[in-house]
């Protein structure tokens, strides 16, 4: 391949990528798909969309969409590519995000977000005009990419098999990605049910039913996986990079949820100290986010003759510009930044890379309705590719500040998005793509089914899903607003109540979460973003115009005029009618939102976009969510005091059972029931509280209970309920326990140990298991704990002997309650050891040759012989025995004690007697 030789054009020709183009080439034109594996600095994502385009190498012009899954790396592509043309951004190449839009009718090779890539697959499944689609950065795995290419392939499959693909990465699983576009670009069968077209626009230009240019729908219609695609490989040109273990001196708290242990962060910045001193060359520095990065510069100020940068997401365009265009006069650099400097952006100058070894994912808490962001362990593919930048230019040594033993333990790859994260949006996605539980997509990873149940049952709340999970006219509408459905919802019905502009201005607060310095007031953040300066309000202004326009039925009238390509196109006239906060009435009209202010208005669109974080107070700083979770104030909050919260950001710390606020607004109980009406519920309560029945009529908001009184009749199956519930959660001593019904219940537990069969098993848990057919008629009568003290459980018990049999005939004589001893005494029998214990007076029982047995003969009575005063003085189960034996002792120590006593020296042949020696003589 030829390529000019101008000084631009040599930078091209200088890029490794180039050996691997023909090859590249030769797999397009015989599968249509290929897989590039190309390290960083490589040239793949630069060099690879130029000459498929044509605008390098002379090949025929094609129209090339390359999608990157950040906002700052599609800008520095279309600008490094630009650049390389010698032109700006908006002519051959262009890029669009988000907001943000530098493309016209000559564009060529166009850069946009995979957020973007799937608006506009949406809108137009045919991508109409465009030749091939190179999907960058794949490794990442995040969700956007991973759906954006699982409806690429069904594209492929269906409507356009000419569609070229290129799953592009630093570093990837190639495997799989090739068994999967492989397999989901040349599989079997058409459209099923229309699937996809199922969810797309008026103006998609798809007709909903056939496949390719001759209907079949493939290029192979046997139902067979087809062969992997094509994996084409680039050499690397990175230099030999040297890795340093740096770990902290002292063991540092693992992270959990977004926290960091800040005796590592103290670390990290010695390190970034520690590299200056040794080494050459600018200093990359890889933290978990921009609070880590704010903190880490705070502890480097004062570095002599270097400059401290900071690189993320929320970074202004000209730092982001001047990370990207390299060191000027000569000063070095240490540059912070996010997981966003892995793969996607090339920082010139850095030869030292210092590694913290932490990276954030997105986690969804389904059971408390919370999704955030949580700190682990970076991958080690993640590792590496954050080592190969200090050897972009030159060789380079990385710092990693954990031990070398626990690189082995470190994950292979990051978690893949769809794993983890909220999936409402995917799901609409989907649902809009015509295949609501994704079973029909190729994707790397299914979606768990938990999350996407949890996902439709969001959309259904919001009408954006019917009840067989398709999208609605509602849903449709907001999957083109390019925001979270909640927020859609609220943007949509918001703007009925409060005008476009308010709505707009308060989603886009939401949308990007302002700096913790705006505070967690939503409302005192809006006013504070309204009137700065900062990046963020240049950014928050430029979102809530995007908005605003994007509800405003002149401008979705005319096509391409969404900003950012996010916005909805022709056949989307204005607010949707009809289609309140669940898929219902809406939310009634009051005009332009005048009478409203800023706290009203922000506890409105906060509510509507989590009607289950609608919170009430419950306690000086605690409150408690629709959802069931508790949340807590931060200290010192102006939100203090509030009766009602519209909680819009919160997440919960691991080992904490409240929720942390982060942003809310106040709002009052109207608002909380007119946004969360779908969690609103009212009926008759009855169960056992607080150690009694509660019978009431209730209404509730969620777990919120909002006003109750009390039931005058209740259902007496509920009652019965309730009261058993009380039995099960206090015990049997609930019921009255007499000495005579203790007795009983011991001796049936007794005959069931022993005898067992019919002899029923009276435990607790056993009783409990049966309350119905001993306590039955107790039950239908009592209506609380005082009825249930007033049952006589011996009475109750009875009915469980085991009459059908007839041996409850024989309870007395199995288990008597007396035993006749010689004296002529009943003596009452103890069963409440593990064997039936009769304590009589020594001198009742002369006589006696041997104890008796009861249970049929089996079980021998353990006999407790007392003394006159009634003290124990000898226990035995062998009376015979003891009386060859023990007795003489015992008669040896007592009968000087009680000398008015009987102690003859022969007491098997000795009269029994209950008297002393005078009285027998009377």
């Amino acid at each position: 391949m030829t390529i000019s030789t101008d000084p631009r054009a040599e930078a091209l020709d200088r890029l490794p990528v180039r050996e691997a183009v023909p090859e590249l080439l030769r797999a397009l034109d015989d599968r249509g798909v290929a897989v590039l594996c190309a390290p960083p600095g490589t040239g793949k994502t630069t060099l690879v969309p130029l000459v498929l385009a044509g605008l390098v190498g002379g090949g025929p012009v094609r129209r090339v969409l390359v999608a990157e899954p950040r906002r700052i790396a599609a800008r520095a592509a279309a600008r490094r590519m630009a650049w390389l043309l010698g032109e700006r951004p908006g002519g051959k190449v262009g890029f669009t995000v988000r907001g943000e839009r530098q493309a016209g009718r000559g564009t060529v090779v166009e850069v946009v977000t995979t957020g973007v890539l799937l608006q506009r697959l949406q809108r137009d499944q045919e991508l109409t005009g465009v030749d091939v689609v190179v999907l960058d950065e794949c490794h990442e795995r995040h969700l956007d990419a991973d759906t954006a290419a699982a409806f690429l392939l069904d594209v492929r499959a269906t409507l356009r098999p000419d569609l070229r693909l290129i799953a592009a990465s630093a570093t990837t699983d190639a495997e799989g990605w090739a068994r999967l576009l492989g397999d989901g670009g040349t599989d079997g069968g058409g459209v099923e049910d229309g699937r996809v077209n199922g969810g797309g626009s008026e103006d998609s230009g798809a007709d909903g039913g056939g496949g390719g240019a001759d209907g079949s729908g493939s290029e192979r219609g046997d139902g067979r996986p087809g062969k992997p695609a094509p994996v084409v490989s680039a050499p690397g040109v990175s230099h030999p990079v040297e890795v340093v273990w740096a770990p902290p001196e002292r063991p540092v708290r693992p992270p959990h949820g977004m926290r960091v242990d800040p005796a590592l962060l103290d670390h990290v910045a010695a390190v970034v100290r520690r590299a200056l001193r040794e080494r050459e060359g600018d200093v990359l520095c890889f933290l978990p986010g921009v609070g880590e990065i704010a903190r880490v510069a705070g502890k480097l100020g004062g570095l002599d003759g270097a400059e401290v940068l900071q690189v993320h997401g929320r970074a202004p365009a000209a730092v982001q510009e001047a990370v990207l265009s390299g060191a000027d006069g000569g000063r070095r650099r240490v540059v912070l930044a996010t997981s966003v400097a892995e793969s996607s952006l090339t920082v010139p100058g850095v030869r030292i890379v210092v590694d913290c070894g932490l990276a954030r994912e997105p986690r969804m808490d389904h059971a408390r309705g919370l999704s955030a962001l949580t700190t682990v362990r970076a991958s080690r593919a993640a590792a590496r590719q954050r080592a190969g930048r200090a050897g972009r230019e030159a060789p380079g040594v990385v710092y990693r500040c954990w031990p070398e033993a626990e690189d082995a333990r470190l994950p292979r790859f990051p978690s893949p998005e769809i794993a983890g994260a909220d999936l409402t949006a995917f799901a609409l996605q989907t649902a809009c793509w015509g295949d609501p539980d994704a079973s029909g997509l190729a994707l790397l990873d299914p979606p768990p089914a938990g999350a996407m149940t949890a996902a439709r049952e969001t959309l259904t709340a919001i009408g954006a899903v019917d009840t067989a999970g398709r999208a609605t006219e509602r849903g449709t509408r907001m999957a083109r607003l390019g925001l979270h459905p909640r927020l859609a919802r609220a943007l949509i019905d918001g703007a009925k109540e409060v005008g476009a502009r308010r709505a707009a201005e308060v989603v886009a607060l939401l949308s990007e979460e302002p700096p913790r310095e705006y505070g967690d007031d939503l409302a005192a953040a809006w006013r504070t973003a309204r009137h700065g300066g900062d990046p963020y309000a240049t950014r928050w202004r430029q979102e809530a115009r995007r908005l605003e326009h994007a509800l405003t039925p002149e401008t979705s009238a005319r096509p391409g005029t969404a900003q950012g390509g996010d916005g909805p196109r022709g056949g989307d006239n204005g607010p949707a009618r009809g289609g309140g906060p669940h898929g219902g009435d809406g939310l009634p009209a009051r005009g332009s939102g005048g009478p409203h202010g800023d706290d009203a208005v922000a506890g409105l669109i906060a509510a509507l976009a989590f009607p289950e974080r609608v919170a009430r107070r419950r306690g000086e700083r605690a409150y408690l969510m629709a959802a069931g979770t508790g949340a807590e104030l931060a200290d010192g909050s102006r939100l203090g005091g509030a009766p009602w919260l519209a909680v819009a950001v919160a997440d919960r710390p691991v080992a904490t059972a409240s929720a942390r606020v982060r942003l809310a607004a106040v709002t009052d109980e109207g608002t909380a029931r007119t946004a969360a009406a779908a969690l609103a519920s009212e009926g008759e309560e009855v169960r056992w509280a607080d150690g009694d029945v509660l019978a009431r009529r209730v209404a509730r908001l969620g777990a919120i209970e909002l006003v109750s009184r009390p039931l005058t009749d209740p259902d007496p199956e509920q009652v019965r309920r309730a009261l058993l519930e009380g039995l099960r959660r206090e015990g049997t001593g609930l019921l009255r326990w007499s000495a005579q019904a203790t007795a009983v219940r011991q001796r049936m537990a007794f005959l069931h140990r022993e005898l067992g069969g019919a002899w029923p098993d009276v435990s607790d848990a056993a009783l409990l298991d049966r309350a119905d057919e001993w306590l039955g008629s107790e039950l239908a009568r009592a209506r609380g704990r005082a009825d249930l003290g007033r049952v006589d459980a011996g009475q109750a018990l009875a009915r469980l002997l085991p009459w059908a049999t007839g041996e409850a005939a024989r309870f007395e004589e199995l288990a008597p309650e007396r035993i006749e001893v010689p004296s002529g005494s009943r003596v009452r029998l103890d069963y409440g050891a593990d064997r039936p214990v009769l304590a009589v007076k020594l001198q009742e029982l002369f006589g006696w040759q041997e104890a008796p047995r009861i249970a049929g003969g089996r079980v021998p009575l353990l006999v407790h012989l007392l003394s006159p005063a009634g003290r124990p003085a000898a226990v035995t189960a062998d009376l015979a025995s003891f009386w060859k034996d023990g007795y003489r002792s015992v008669r040896a120590e007592l009968r000087g004690r009680y000398p008015k006593h009987p102690w003859p020296e022969d007491p098997t042949t000795a009269e029994p007697t209950r008297r002393t020696n005078t009285r027998r003589g009377r």
